[in-house]
């Protein structure tokens, strides 16, 4: 079985992200085709209810980055259930021992979700210098080669009838069932890329006063709850395994995040994945992500890159990043737009510190 995973970058889907809002995972017959409400006694209408019961902190991320054009995300989730995850074998009420009435909802959700998360798409293009803009373009070429880079293989990148970024389609083999099977990165089968070989727009986010206010409610109230949630079970100590660095600043709570330079960014999109590694001391650890080492330069930033030959150590207050004792790190200004902000152990005119959540 082939599953693809769909991020529409529609103008009316985005949400929190200038990449996202709408994923969906659904089987094909490895030929680009596709079943679709398999089970009519399955299309349930109480997605939000089932969700909140069973699977509460995907509900949450559902809620900030699974939106509904329309402003309904209930029945638009109904809607994703009820068409694809109805023709999922491993999700059909006879795979499981002593199934319990809708099991499989949170399952669905949950994966889709975890999977989302592998592929952040827009830290992935911006690496390579693709942003949005209202007046840049670029290459079918150069988009397929910043995400084939990190996917390692091709992926379907649709545009709409103005030339404009609207989807992108990930595909992947399932070895197992979808609840606890390996997904394993192919080729994409079907239907070819619509967008055109030049000329493509990416578009920064935008919408109505109301829109806009409400997009900006729910990123303070998703980060907050992500840095909290960090703080809470994230004992002190040696960090280990992969994870999210936000922001905190004096008057906001996860006011952005760290990209994978190391950098600070605060425009949405999706944070990096940091790796931390304990070292032999017992009680300091490194940091990595898709970059390279993590380290703090001789002019006191912090840097992740190839061209760091040693990581610097850090270590783990319960809420904070610290290093060489001190979880106070600084930014010569609150960075806007698309601008990167560099990080600083030395004082500068910002002062921040660096919350770390677990994946």
């Amino acid at each position: 079985m082939s599953n693809k995973l769909a991020t529409e970058l529609s103008e009316y889907h985005r949400c929190l992200q200038y990449l996202l809002l709408q994923l969906s995972g659904w089987p094909d017959n490895c030929d680009g085709t596709f079943s679709q409400y398999c089970d009519t006694s399955r299309e349930y209408t109480n997605i939000t209810a089932i969700l909140a019961k069973a699977a509460p902190s995907t509900l949450a991320f559902m809620q900030t980055y699974w939106k509904d054009y329309q402003g309904n995300d209930e029945s638009f989730w109904e809607h994703e259930f009820g068409k694809h995850a109805t023709c999922i074998s491993t999700l059909d009420p006879e795979c499981y021992t002593n199934y319990q009435p809708t099991q499989e909802v949170p399952d669905f959700f949950t994966r889709a979700v975890s999977l989302f998360q592998t592929l952040p798409s827009y830290d992935w293009l911006a690496a390579a210098g693709i942003v949005p803009s209202k007046t840049a373009t670029y290459t079918l070429a150069a988009i397929q080669a910043a995400l084939t880079a990190h996917h390692g293989h091709n992926v379907i990148i649709n545009c709409n009838s103005n030339g404009e970024l609207d989807e992108l389609w990930y595909q992947y083999n399932v070895r197992g069932s979808v609840q606890t099977g390996t997904f394993t990165p192919v080729d994409p089968v079907g239907s070819a890329s619509t967008c055109p070989k030049t000329g493509i727009k990416y578009l920064p986010k935008s919408g109505t006063g109301t829109a806009t206010t409400t997009s900006k409610t729910a990123s303070a109230t998703s980060t907050s709850t992500k840095s909290t949630g960090a703080a809470s079970t994230t004992p002190p100590g040696v960090l280990s395994g992969k994870g999210y660095l936000y922001v905190d600043t004096s008057s906001t709570t996860s006011d952005g995040f760290l990209i994978s330079s190391g950098a600070w960014y605060r425009a949405g999109g999706t944070p990096a994945t940091y790796t931390a590694n304990p070292n032999s001391d017992g009680t300091t650890f490194s940091l990595s992500s898709s970059k390279g080492k993590c380290a703090i330069l001789s002019d006191s930033s912090l840097s992740c890159g190839t061209s760091v030959s040693t990581a610097s150590s850090f270590a783990y207050d319960g809420t904070h990043l610290t290093f060489q004792g001190s979880a106070q790190f600084y930014a010569s200004a609150v960075p806007t737009g698309q601008t990167q902000g560099t990080i600083f152990t030395s004082a500068q005119a910002v002062s921040l510190a660096i919350a770390w959540n677990s994946q």
